[in-house]
């Protein structure tokens, strides 16, 4: 009988040669989702009549929705029929919810049973707590993402059809659309302007708005919740420092946007103060993953850009629907910072002592990420005519799963596309995978080699 307080060594090597590594399961299993999505979206049924679909654009639109990105090449409701654009929701409803979580159950499935080693590995890759709770936060994610979309779904539906004059179904049909789209932090709209026009209305703003911070909150934080959501002295760390940067950086945006583009003509410039604060609101959330805009994101000054781009590498919650390298790195980080300047022996958050080991996994997905950004940044400039500060921004938003853009998706060309939808793919599943293996790939050494100190600053 496995004791899940007990610490057992995992084995560092397979001779029989067997995958029981479900990170290739989960890597496997978006690429064939994506390969899917690309197929229908490339069939003549898909586009409106006159229309054709280069397989360049359906790769990228198929990979946008599985990564729930949102950054599209083609105006969705101008390019897409109707078959299309419900081959999008689905594909970004599978994404959101997880594939990773999916592909574990299915290896169960299949197998019979799992093993220690890919138990633990599922365990790490769906944010369960322990090795038995797998099945539980599955049903968990599943009930909480019905829950909220439903809810979403539901006001969104009733302004439409109260507030716009849209027919019963249309409106039911707009509402479904956008509610899974913020909660799965998807960023895709029916709209040729996302949400531009909507930008002075405060029941289709606010519940996207909450719906993508509770998509970008993780099926961690909801187990925790569930369980002792009247005593927070008994939540785990991780759902202390989710909760507590999630409100810092959400806000803390808010403010610095808003300030940013206060007299903006071409943004917040002719809304009253108050639609101001709400826009400001509206696209702190949507660069922690949302990929939603209710003002022309374009017309932006380069300095809101800059605050942007850093919301959007940090992202949202881990085992979440929201992209970034997640918050809790993040946080890690700022602990780790935060004892070196005090001379601390231990890097401690909340009266709990953080191991080394995660230190280094948090600062090796930060730095990797960096990399990978500046890396695709570099390759755009070669590729594009636009300038470092657009570049910038497209890439950390495709990386990051954001879906933001400054309108340069579509003008960057085939190569740009195909950065693109990597940088998506990597970014959806790099953080998270990398994050796995890290935690797996643990070696006991019988010696240590004798201590040096270079110079370090």
């Amino acid at each position: 009988m496995i004791d899940p307080g007990r610490r057992y060594p995992l084995p560092v090597s397979n001779p029989a040669g067997r995958v029981n590594s479900p990170s290739r399961a989960v890597v496997l299993a978006f690429l064939a989702v994506v390969l899917a999505g690309t197929s229908l979206l490339s069939l003549p049924i898909a586009a409106e009549e006159g229309q054709e679909t280069p397989w360049t654009s359906a790769l990228f639109t198929a990979t946008s929705a599985v990564c729930v990105t949102g950054l599209a090449v083609l105006d969705t409701p101008a390019h897409w029929s109707v078959f299309g654009e419900v081959v999008i929701l689905t594909l970004f409803q599978v994404g959101g919810i997880g594939i990773m979580s999916l592909s574990s159950i299915l290896a169960l499935i299949i197998s019979g049973r799992l093993g220690l080693r890919a138990r633990l590995s599922a365990q790490a890759e769906t944010g369960s707590l322990g090795p038995g709770d797998i099945r539980q936060v599955i049903l968990g994610v599943v009930g909480v993402t019905l829950a909220v979309e439903t809810v979403t779904a539901a006001v969104l539906a009733a302004r439409f059809m109260i507030g716009y004059g849209e027919p019963f179904g249309r409106a039911l049909y707009y509402g479904v659309f956008h509610a899974v789209s913020a909660f799965t932090n998807a960023g895709f709209a029916l709209f040729s302007d996302s949400m531009m026009r909507f930008v002075r209305d405060v029941w289709i703003c606010l519940p996207l708005t909450l719906a993508v911070v509770a998509g970008g909150l993780g099926a961690p934080v909801y187990t925790v919740l569930r369980r002792h959501w009247r005593r927070p002295s008994r939540w785990s760390l991780h759902a202390k420092i989710t909760l507590g940067m999630t409100a810092i950086l959400l806000f803390g945006g808010a403010l610095a946007i808003t300030i940013s583009e206060w007299n903006n003509p071409e943004t917040f410039g002719p809304l009253s103060p108050g639609l101001r604060i709400l826009a400001g609101f509206f696209h702190s959330a949507m660069t922690r993953s949302g990929g939603l805009n209710s003002v022309d994101t374009s017309q932006m000054h380069e300095n809101s850009w800059l605050i942007s781009d850093v919301l959007m590498f940090i992202g949202a919650g881990s085992a979440s629907t929201g992209g970034g390298i997640k918050v809790t790195t993040f946080a890690l980080l700022g602990y780790v910072i935060l004892a070196e300047l005090r001379g601390e022996p231990d890097v401690t958050a909340g009266r709990r002592r953080i191991s080394e080991q995660l230190q280094r996994q948090a600062l090796t997905i930060a730095l990797v990420s960096v990399a990978a950004v500046v890396t695709g940044t570099l390759v755009m400039m070669m590729l594009t005519p636009f300038a470092l500060d657009r570049v910038l921004f497209e890439v950390i938003s495709a990386f990051g799963t954001v879906g933001l853009s400054t309108g340069i998706t579509a003008q960057v060309g085939t190569a740009g596309h195909l950065v693109l939808t990597a940088l998506m793919f990597i970014g959806r599943l790099g953080p998270v995978t990398l994050g796995a293996a890290l935690a797996l790939h643990v070696q006991t050494r019988r010696f240590r080699y004798p201590e040096e100190r270079p110079l370090v600053g």
